[in-house]
């Protein structure tokens, strides 16, 4: 028996797709760390708001470039388009250690934008098509573990580079991308549905035109898709500069703020993934709208933690409002694509993710920025509860409207 063939080999997806997913999170993370060592070498970096366009660039080219990643997935082999999307993206990681100029630095987080586009839609549509509703929240959210594992030891950027050099540590992490994409080529499989079988993907791959048409005419989907982008905005937030609100408010150095925000979220998210798959995948079983529910649950946890993170003046209650973001995104971040699988066919799912995933990761690059601004204008803390308000008016809209009505959807033409 081939190996795509055995029952646990839908658990092997999730395993190899897990160290594609740390890398994924990593490579871009790390930077949010290393500025105290990169600024001696790249003057510009000395300012936060130049910083900020740093990492926003990559935010604005993955957000316009996810929907055709979704596209693209929904057409090709998504083994080739992941493996692909690894080792180009381990290859810039690699020559951004050979950069001198803030220009250099620049353009090559956009061709990271690009290549790590291609990767969630391709992944997350493709452990959806090896899970069934009984499983796919927990397998989704097993995914989700990498990439806040990768967020995590993205905050070990600053120690590795003070202890050896910023150049080094971006060489090391390119060179094990580049290493792990050859263990994917190896190892990893396609897979469709059996609605779509191998000799129709071709021929059954409805035009884009349609793949649209279909998708935004689904008011669940505009739902969704707003639902999903909302709560996103805070969870950049979060990703890009905790660190910064740890570092500035607690008077912490950065080699000591990064690894504790970056590993209070990622161990939150981890429990909070883990419980709200799980839950999730019985919920479902007895109620359509289960998923929904638990969801739901997530993201209100997520609105007293900012609050938290914006006015706790002590390590104590930011380190509790971390955590307790980081375990409801984690419950959120479960479940979006196994809601998405409620409401869309199969052969759309790619696409129909890569558009959530443009509009959260494009808010996402305007919060980048805009925060890089209120640390220099002293407002992080402001800011940051004040994104509690637009979170609480998209947790009301979806448990309003968000009505599943199966639990995998499958039709559609």
């Amino acid at each position: 028996m081939l190996l795509k063939e055995k029952k646990y080999y839908k658990w092997i997806v999730v395993a190899l797709l897990w160290g594609v997913a740390l890398l994924n999170y990593l490579d871009r993370q790390m930077l949010s760390t290393m500025r105290p060592s990169m600024q001696i070498d790249i003057a510009e970096l000395q300012s936060a708001t130049s910083f900020g366009h740093l990492m926003a660039v990559f935010l604005w080219i993955y957000g316009l470039m996810s929907p055709v990643s979704g596209i693209i997935a929904d057409r090709l082999n998504r083994k080739w388009l992941i493996a692909g999307s690894l080792f180009v993206w381990s290859a810039v990681t690699l020559l951004m250690g050979v950069a001198t100029s803030f220009n250099q630095l620049y353009g090559l987080r956009a061709v990271m934008g690009v290549s790590e586009a291609l990767y969630i839609p391709a992944a997350l549509s493709l452990i959806a098509d090896y899970h069934s509703s009984k499983t796919r929240s927990l397998a989704v959210g097993i995914h989700m573990i990498g990439l806040y594992a990768g967020q995590a030891f993205g905050g070990f950027g600053a120690t590795i580079a003070q202890a050896y050099s910023w150049q080094a540590t971006f060489h090391a992490f390119g060179i094990a991308g580049i290493c792990y994409a050859v263990v994917l080529i190896l190892f990893l499989k396609e897979h469709r549905p059996a609605i779509e079988p191998a000799s129709q993907i071709k021929t059954g791959t409805p035009p884009v035109s349609k793949t649209f048409k279909v998708l935004f005419s689904n008011l669940s989907f505009w739902i969704l898709l707003l639902y999903f982008t909302v709560p996103s905005i805070p969870g950049w937030a979060v990703k890009n500069w905790l660190p910064t609100l740890f570092s500035d408010h607690l008077g912490m150095e950065m080699s000591a703020a990064g690894p504790r925000a970056t590993i209070t979220i990622a161990v939150s998210s981890l429990l909070g993934v883990l419980t709200g798959g799980l839950l999730s995948d019985r919920w479902v079983q007895k109620n359509l709208k289960g998923r929904v529910y638990i969801s739901a649950l997530g993201v209100l946890l997520t609105i007293p933690a900012l609050l938290l993170l914006g006015y706790g003046r002590s390590l104590l209650p930011l380190t509790g409002a971390a955590f307790c973001f980081g375990f409801g995104f984690g419950m959120f971040d479960a479940n979006n694509m196994p809601i998405l699988c409620q409401l869309v066919a199969p052969k759309y799912r790619a696409t129909a993710y890569g558009l959530m995933n443009m509009t959260s990761v494009l808010l996402g690059a305007w919060i980048t920025d805009f925060l890089g601004k209120s640390v220099d204008a002293g407002h992080l803390r402001r800011d940051f509860a004040l994104l509690s308000i637009i979170v609480l008016l998209a947790l009301i809209l979806q448990l309003t409207l968000l009505k599943p009505k199966t639990v995998d959807y499958r039709s559609g033409t």
